[in-house]
């Protein structure tokens, strides 16, 4: 039997105070950072660390740790299932990446906290702004009917999805008037995939204010955080890429044993 967003509520009397904590760490001038986590093991060794306070999924990671390719090819039951484990492992705050909403946004959303997320990444595709700014109104009342401050990170892909040769410029101008749309929609921040350097991010957070702008770091590319913070981001992700820094880990340390070698001193029990 399906138990319905405010039964669980009622049944995990702590969701709310888990989103308000989830919301206050995105309007807090100190930039969140998270680390994202794909499996129990990644989230516990993740939110044991010193300074982490929130933990987000990485439905890219996710997929790739049940053999599926990243965009909603993994099936939302499984999904769902493993961001439920998530939740139940740790004691801080979890945001799930429901990518596109699995053609329903504000019923994957509704399912995402009934599995305990307190937030989620819902990206736009480029699709027809009115159909975007819908999607995003249908999370942001999901979150309203189960009575918590769910964390909208609304994405748009205005940055991610256009050519080499397109002008920066106007892509930074859609990426804005998309991103003002959906904080005028309710979402309390912006996720911009693809901004890395430090004038377009400038740029973007003066266009829709400090706190209000959240970006990935992307490895040998991003700028520190200590920077993005000082320029006003809310925060930062690391999407798939803190899987493959482990995946490159593992795959160096196997490489070293076959070649004769041995395994990383210092390596710790993590598990």
């Amino acid at each position: 039997m399906q138990v319905s967003v405010l039964a669980y509520v009622r049944v995990m009397p702590d969701l709310a105070t888990r989103a308000r904590t989830m919301l206050e760490l995105h309007t807090a001038p100190e930039i969140l950072v998270l680390a994202n986590v794909w499996d129990v093991v990644s989230a516990r060794v993740v939110a044991a660390t010193d300074g982490v306070r929130a933990l987000a999924t990485a439905s890219h990671s996710i997929a790739a740790t049940f053999g599926y390719e990243d965009g909603e090819n993994i099936p939302l039951d499984l999904h769902l299932d493993m961001v439920g484990r998530i939740v139940r492992a740790v004691d801080v705050p979890v945001t799930m990446d429901f990518e596109a909403g699995y053609g329903d946004a504000g019923e994957t959303a509704r399912r995402a906290i009934e599995a305990g997320a307190v937030g989620g990444n819902l990206e736009d595709q480029m699709k027809p702004l009115d159909e975007a700014v819908a999607a995003v109104e249908a999370v942001v009342r999901a979150g309203r009917d189960a009575g918590i401050d769910f964390v909208l990170n609304a994405r748009t892909d205005a940055l991610l999805r256009a050519g080499r040769d397109a002008d920066r410029g106007q892509l930074l101008e859609e990426a804005v008037r998309r991103g003002r749309a959906y904080l005028e929609a309710g979402a309390p921040v912006v996720f911009v995939p693809g901004a890395v350097g430090r004038e377009e991010i400038a740029a973007l957070v003066e266009a829709l204010g400090r706190q209000k702008v959240s970006v990935i770091s992307v490895p040998g590319h991003s700028l520190p955080t200590r920077e993005l913070q000082e320029l006003g981001v809310a925060r930062v992700s690391t999407g798939p890429f803190t899987q493959r820094v482990a995946l490159t880990a593992l795959q160096d340390a196997a490489a070293e044993v076959v070649a004769g070698g041995v395994l990383p001193a210092g390596t710790r029990p993590l598990n």
